[in-house]
């Protein structure tokens, strides 16, 4: 079950790819859209019913990332917008979890081999790897919630 949701979730994610191009204008979404609308801060204050200073105040709390989704999404109203806010992944869910897989497999092994060259008892090469790709594959089928654990 927990995989479907993750693979859902996944694709959804995925049509947000290139949202990355969309980044916040330097001076804000707000008074990017108000100027662009021909929107004065007292016109839009009175749109928002609060205060001229106030609107500039919104529009400085945004270029500093401190305004809440709540305000953003009053502005977005005022300006005929949508606000759209998502999490976009740097790559697929399925690839971090198999990339974090992959450190915690590295690290329990590591641990083994170390023990086992200690005790003069080597493991090849290939029976290495082989158990490096079971291990990913159990911990990918496991409990997720054990991958992030700190002490992996």
């Amino acid at each position: 079950m927990k995989n479907i949701a993750y693979k859902q979730l996944d694709r959804k994610l995925a049509k947000l790819a290139s949202a990355g191009e969309f980044a916040r204008p330097a001076r804000g979404w707000v008074r990017a859209v108000r100027e662009a609308l021909g929107i004065t801060t007292t016109q839009l204050a009175k749109r928002l019913g609060m205060s001229q200073p106030s609107v500039i105040g919104m529009e400085k709390a945004e270029q500093r990332g401190a305004i809440s989704i709540e305000t953003l999404e009053r502005a977005a109203r005022a300006l005929n917008c949508t606000l759209v806010y998502a999490f976009v992944p740097n790559s697929s869910l399925e690839e971090t979890l198999k990339e974090q897989a992959r450190k915690v497999a590295k690290k329990r092994l590591d641990r083994v081999s170390h023990s086992m060259r200690l005790e003069d008892q080597g493991v090849s090469g290939a029976a290495l790897k082989a158990e490096y790709e079971r291990l990913v594959g159990e911990l990918l089928r496991g409990n997720l919630h054990r991958l992030w654990d700190d002490d992996e």
